[in-house]
């Protein structure tokens, strides 16, 4: 692969990964904050600025790193996650849930928006554009779009993972009776090590392709 081909297939990738974790974050925030914890907008949390959510590693370190082993063909990453203190709710158990079903759901959006930028300007701008320009910009738009639907649409699938404290394992706990979400919720310290175990067994995969599966057929109706 060209380096000016590598470049492109990088920004490609990264920018819509950007976009996709940060709102995934903001949101995240900005419902908390509306159900009554200000905890991450007194910590500037809810800028629409990437740089307020940015992780050395999750958000640079992992993404350049797949580029590289992989050769471009997959980039994924994590942003910063926005704090939120359930002790500020009325509801801690039912607005956490709330909460983190936040961040999928405008995941699941911003899917949505893209395909829908993707349908009805990018591709019937084609039409008008000299082959050279479309090249040069209507392309990359176009591949930068596609790469926002697949992004997301795998970003609210792996949050749904019902492991805390993953969102789907949030929202677990707020549906469950109280005396069993107590017992669940207490894996959270080791949420992060069981989740990387269930990546690197293929058991994640039995839960997250369905999911994704599902969205895309969703999405088919847009």
């Amino acid at each position: 692969m060209e380096t000016s081909d590598s470049i492109r297939q990088l920004i490609i990738s990264a920018l819509p990964i950007l976009v996709a974790i940060t709102f995934h974050e903001i949101s995240h925030g900005f419902v908390a904050y509306r159900l009554g914890d200000p905890t991450a907008k007194m910590l500037g949390r809810l800028m629409i600025n990437p740089l307020a959510h940015i992780d050395p590693v999750g958000t640079i370190l992992m993404p350049v790193m797949l580029f590289i082993f992989t050769n471009g063909q997959f980039v994924f990453g994590y942003a910063k996650p926005v704090p939120i203190n359930p002790a500020n709710f009325k509801n801690p158990r039912r607005d956490m849930a709330i909460s983190a079903a936040a961040g999928p759901i405008t995941n699941l959006s911003l899917a949505i928006a893209s395909l829908l930028i993707l349908k009805f300007i990018l591709l019937p701008a084609s039409v008008f554009f000299p082959s050279r320009m479309f090249n040069a910009v209507l392309t990359p738009l176009t591949l930068m779009f596609t790469s926002s639907i697949i992004v997301n649409v795998v970003l609210a699938a792996f949050n749904l993972i019902p492991i805390p404290p993953l969102d789907g394992g949030r929202v677990l706990t707020g549906l469950l009776p109280h005396q069993y979400a107590v017992s669940f919720s207490r894996i959270e310290p080791f949420g992060f090590i069981i989740v990387i175990i269930l990546i690197a067994t293929g058991l994640a995969g039995i839960f997250v392709k369905p999911l994704i599966n599902l969205f895309l057929a969703f999405l088919q109706l847009f």
